[in-house]
């Protein structure tokens, strides 16, 4: 049974740091995807990172409310086109939010949770949201690259 993991917010190191590829595709990550699914819906996000929840592995799942829910273990960005700055917020960041600018489409390629190759093809706010999380995965947040800082 799933359960709800404690977000970290960004004072934690371990959102400063990139994220190890997944290898091991068992019950293990399975629980991991899970687990970060109901963690989302319950904090009313729409994407999560496993950097986000204390795990330093390359998975986030995403659901933007209208193409459903996604779940991608070791996504990469292969492609980028168009750019658009919005107002991103995030889950580690309580109470703060800023204007960032992202490419407005963009090719994934990742694997599933049993280690099934897929690409996906993204344009407006799930593009967005994708490279949010991705950005995760880095070692990013939103605060090192955003334009501007906009408080609530």
């Amino acid at each position: 049974m799933a359960e709800i993991r404690e977000i970290i917010t960004e004072e934690d190191p371990l959102l400063h740091q990139e994220a190890m590829e997944v290898r091991r595709f068992n019950s293990s990550l399975h629980s991991l995807l899970d687990d970060m699914k109901v963690t989302m819906y319950k904090a009313n996000g729409v994407g999560l990172a496993a950097p986000q929840v204390g795990i330093s592995k390359r998975v986030i799942v995403v659901d933007d409310g209208e193409n459903g829910f996604f779940e991608m273990v070791n996504p990469v960005i292969t492609q980028r086109d168009g750019s658009a700055i919005a107002t991103e917020y995030c889950l580690s960041v309580p109470d703060r939010g800023g204007r960032v600018q992202r490419s407005t489409k963009i090719k994934v390629k990742a694997q599933d949770r049993f280690g099934n190759p897929f690409q996906l093809s993204a344009s407006g706010m799930l593009a967005r949201i994708f490279q949010h999380e991705i950005d995760h995965l880095e070692g990013k947040l939103f605060t090192d690259v955003m334009l501007e800082e906009v408080r609530d």
